[in-house]
């Protein structure tokens, strides 16, 4: 369902209207002026903007020339008192889509909500038709339009074509593998080979074998010579993923194949050289592993030459609902069943929801909603039920007794813990949560403890 902003300086009028379209089942907000709509769209994908004309401030035809310069995508449509010629040209001028005359009934709003809606729809597939004849166009692996996907793959267009080291950061089922296939398929090493690896599934002892080859009689299994994943990827790319699970060990001769650009079989005494393009993916931070000894510092500033971060699906925002449609499609289109539709109610459970394990757990959910619905509609009791009795998580932060009381400097500190210790211990992402930098959240973390008092002292 498409997004709809209402804009009217009337508080009883927005009312009335957001209330109106939320019981026909339509996703609305609303703001009083001009200035606050322009605000809300920094942070919210907005598809249509229905807004009053005379408003203090900037008046609606204003907001919808800025409109149409700022969002070209999002339709305008202007809600007048007094229709006259000079206020339809000044409309059309603007880049409305629509004007309507006040009094407005539901009934007619809903009526032009409904064109533009349609409107929208053949926009998106003229939108999809070109990027299906332009690489530069939405990579078509990552599925959605919000800003943090769309500042992400604006990167991997970048960095595409290069032979450039790129790290893949994120948290676990984000889709990291996507977007090094998409950097792959982007490249002009697409018709060569992609190998990928997970180095945590694999024993660590056969680990530089995998990676490296190894020659005939190098081991006990070692029957023939065998080449490793560096060579087997040709003039294609290798993809390492969870590189953080790396042994230490391993960690030295990755280095030096990075450095050397050759490998050196197990058993073997010859260098062999690789022309494949290395990429690498992790859910760890890493400048962590290196404070704690776990990763090597000289191996980070040799794989980390680009940093792409994936966002979690909690920070995508509308993209959850086109993910889950998206998945639904391909669900249907395998078992060759009918594509049932998502249910406002489900929808709204599906965008509060936290999302912990990101897209694969998305795809989980909607995978066994789709085997439960009724084949018409997705409710939300065909979803899992944490998703359905989810609450948002608060910190909350006490002290001891009812009759102790902690310094400022104390609390703080606790709270940076707290924090720390919901995230998993990522300092990184702690850091950008708290709106400071490493080094202020390790000073804050290694503060000296200060004796609470009683408030009887």
């Amino acid at each position: 369902m498409p997004t709809i902003l209402l804009v009217d300086d009337d508080d009883d009028t927005r009312d009335l209207m957001r209330e109106g379209l939320r019981r026909r089942g339509y996703d609305v907000n609303d703001v009083p002026t001009g200035a606050a709509c322009i605000e809300w769209m920094r942070d919210h994908d907005v598809d249509v903007v229905i807004t009053d004309v005379q408003m203090p401030g900037m008046s609606g035809v204003e907001l919808c020339d800025v409109l149409q310069a700022r969002n070209p995508n999002v339709l305008s449509i202007l809600l007048t008192g007094v229709a006259t010629v000079d206020t339809a040209i000044g409309a059309i001028r603007a880049g409305a889509y629509d004007f309507l005359t006040k009094p407005v009934t539901l009934t007619g709003l809903e009526v032009t909500l409904r064109r533009a809606f349609d409107h929208l729809e053949v926009k998106h597939e003229v939108r999809r038709l070109r990027a299906s004849v332009d690489i530069d166009a939405p990579i078509p692996n990552l599925v959605g339009e919000s800003r943090a996907l769309r500042e992400m793959t604006a990167v991997i267009r970048r960095v595409a074509d290069s032979d450039t080291t790129v790290m893949i950061s994120g948290e676990s089922g984000t889709g990291k593998e996507l977007v090094a296939r998409s950097l792959h398929e982007l490249s002009n090493r697409r018709d060569e080979p992609f190998v990928a690896i997970n180095c945590g599934a694999v024993a660590p002892s056969l680990l530089e074998s995998e990676l490296f080859g190894h020659i005939r009689g190098a081991f006990t299994d070692a029957k023939t010579s065998r080449h490793g994943l560096f060579l087997q990827a040709g003039a294609g790319t290798i993809f390492l993923d969870e590189i953080g699970e790396m042994p230490l060990e391993m960690q030295v001769k990755l280095l030096r194949t990075v450095q050397e650009r050759t490998v050196r079989p197990v058993g073997g005494d010859e260098e062999l050289p690789f022309s494949a393009r290395l990429l690498t993916a992790t859910n760890r931070d890493l400048e962590t592993e290196i404070e704690e000894h776990r990763f090597r510092e000289d191996l980070f500033y040799r794989i980390n030459v680009v940093a792409i971060v994936v966002p979690p699906l909690r920070e995508r925002g509308a993209d959850i609902l086109v993910l889950a449609q998206h998945m639904l499609e391909k669900i249907a289109t395998r078992s060759s069943k009918p594509l049932p539709q998502v249910s406002p109610d489900a929808a709204r459970k599906l965008t509060e929801y936290d999302w912990p394990g990101n897209v694969r757990e998305l795809e989980n959910s909607i995978e066994r909603a789709m085997a439960l619905c009724d084949g018409i509609q997705i409710a939300p009791e065909n979803l899992p039920e944490k998703i359905q009795h989810y609450a948002p998580r608060r910190l909350e932060l006490s002290t001891a007794t009812s009759t102790q009381i902690m310094t400022l400097d104390e609390m703080e500190r606790r709270y940076v813990r707290q924090v720390l210790a919901s995230l998993n211990g990522n300092k990184t992402h702690a850091a950008r949560v708290l709106g400071i930098d490493r080094r202020s959240l390790y000073r804050r973390l290694e503060a000296p403890v200060h004796r609470s008092r009683s408030d009887t002292d």
